[in-house]
């Protein structure tokens, strides 16, 4: 199953039933942005976001690989080179693209550490932003630039600016997943 979004040329696909959260990709208005980002293990990620104010909807799912409908475990060992990501849906009009970037994205995860996050370990737990317009492009490398210069981060960051590809919604038990299960693991905080 695929839907576009507006024009975009983004092809959205889901594994297994997964309900996109109330959203309809084909009635977003000119008042929502997407947003797909990848710092470590999407349970962590969508927490915190989720939280944000501007932020609309969140869906976990699998991106930037080259396996058609993929599971969780294909993503593991590189056997699918699809990242865990975030789809984010939020209102510019609160939320710029910007700021989820500057004062979100890049303080909830190390972007420093290749292919890691906490524990984790392996290309799906890659840093990346994944963006779905020049626009997102041009505001992800200036925004990657400003921390990567800030001196905040003792090493060199490692996040990747690439297009965004097929989406794959994760399945229904990694969808709210901390919601569901407070105790559980993330290795995820906002960082000075």
């Amino acid at each position: 199953m695929g839907t576009g979004h507006g024009g975009s040329g983004i092809e959205y696909r889901q594994c297994e039933e997964v309900k996109l959260q109330g959203t309809d990709l084909n009635d977003m208005s000119d008042t929502t942005e997407v947003a797909i980002l990848a710092g470590g293990c999407f349970w962590g990620v969508e927490e915190l976001l989720r939280a944000v104010p501007g932020v609309i909807d969140t869906d976990v799912g699998y991106t930037g690989g080259w396996l058609e409908n993929p599971t969780y475990h294909d993503t593991h060992d590189s056997k699918s080179g699809h990242a865990e990501a975030v789809r984010i849906t939020f209102d510019p009009s609160v939320l710029s693209y910007e700021t989820l970037l500057e004062e979100w994205f890049f303080r909830l995860h190390d972007p420093t550490t290749l292919n890691r996050q906490g524990n984790d370990t392996g290309t799906q737990y890659r840093s990346s932003v994944f963006y779905n317009s020049p626009e997102q492009q041009a505001v992800a490398t200036a925004v990657k630039a400003r921390v990567d210069a800030s001196g905040k981060w003792k090493k060199p960051i490692t996040t990747e600016i690439v297009p965004a590809s097929v989406w794959y919604s994760g399945e229904g038990y990694h969808q709210d997943y901390l919601q569901k299960n407070p105790n559980g693991y993330s290795c995820h905080w906002l960082r000075d």
